[in-house]
């Protein structure tokens, strides 16, 4: 049987773990998949672009495991009563193809984009670092802000949104729950003194949410909102006087920050800095960039975890999905009893 975690039972599940327990949890199995990244098949996801939006599938494997996430991006869904992205993922057996395990992925993707950001910032940032600017104040933005609190303990935000609705929803969300939360009447005052920027906006267009001149030395930037050709967020200069992270180049250099680049621009992939193959940081005062889109192993990571994390509980529910070939009412079984005709 195939075990499934729908969308009722992994909200469920989230409220009753705490999403920053989860958080500490969930990077935690980020950095053991991202130290073995080279024993995976990778390709950049398959995207397919309409005037409506993007769906895509991403899959990935390795010996054992295999992965794929199905999600879309369509802007103009909230204003005709749809959201704006859904996603469900699968494990399958690799040595007989079955599949094992099957959950929504639209929550869980919230979580593993966060997680991911947290992971990046723990590597990267200053340890000193004590406070977060956040550009952009959607949902995303909320467990950006919990990510980073899981991973190194900041709970001072400042806020900005073109949206001023946004803005209070966040601090009406967060604030309850320790935050500090400044909210901000522009870039320029949000930035100010920020030692982490996160920049999470959903306009699909080549912008500069955030320019060089508001860019100070030292500072640590998840890029999150730029991760589809011709959606970009940061000041191309930015790029070129820090030191930029990337998860899968193919794919960054098409979808990411660095598609405003010459095809040559140097990177280096985040994995090598959790083994120790590349440096990170390499001073207080250098710039240091994750350019964010989101990669397939990153969801095989998530959908690991909640696999495991919900085994055994009343949040799994078990799916006929695999034909059983002992069992003579099985299709298989009457498929390959036929004999040809004539």
């Amino acid at each position: 049987m195939t075990q499934f975690v729908d969308v009722g039972n992994m909200a469920r599940w989230i409220q009753r773990e705490g999403v920053e327990h989860l958080m500490t949890e969930m990077i935690a199995y980020l950095e053991d998949d991202f130290r073995r990244w080279e024993s995976f098949d990778k390709i950049p996801r398959i995207a397919s672009h309409t005037p409506f939006g993007v769906i895509e599938l991403m899959p990935t494997s390795d010996l054992e495991t295999y992965a794929f996430k199905y999600v879309n991006g369509h802007p103009l869904n909230p204003s005709r009563g749809f959201q704006t992205v859904t996603a469900f993922g699968m494990l399958a057996d690799v040595d007989n193809g079955y599949p094992t395990f099957l959950a929504e992925m639209t929550l869980l993707t919230a979580l593993r984009t966060a997680a991911t950001s947290a992971m990046t910032a723990k590597a990267l940032a200053r340890p000193d670092s004590r406070r977060m600017a956040l550009i952009g104040a959607g949902s995303q933005a909320e467990f950006q802000a919990l990510a980073i609190r899981s991973a190194l303990g900041i709970e001072d935000l400042q806020v900005f949104d073109v949206d001023p609705a946004a803005m209070e929803k966040l601090r009406r969300n967060l604030g309850p729950l320790g935050f500090r939360v400044t909210l901000a009447s522009s870039t320029d005052e949000a930035v100010a003194g920020a030692d982490i920027i996160t920049t999470c906006t959903a306009d699909k267009a080549q912008n500069t949410i955030l320019s060089s001149a508001q860019t100070s030395p030292g500072v640590h930037i998840n890029a999150v909102g730029g991760d589809c050709p011709g959606k970009t967020e940061l000041d191309a200069e930015i790029l070129r006087r820090g030191r930029v992270f990337v998860e899968y180049p193919e794919q960054t250099r098409v979808e990411g920050e660095i598609q405003q680049m010459e095809p040559d621009f140097p990177v280096v992939e985040f994995w090598q800095v959790l083994t120790g193959a590349a440096a990170g940081r390499q001073s207080a005062e250098q710039i240091t960039i994750f350019d964010s889109v989101g990669f397939a192993i990153a969801d095989l990571s998530a959908l690991r975890f909640v696999r495991d994390a919900t085994a055994g509980t009343d949040l799994q529910t078990a799916l006929d999905l695999v034909a059983d070939p002992e069992d003579p009412k099985d299709l298989f079984s009457l498929v390959s009893s036929l004999k040809p005709v004539g």
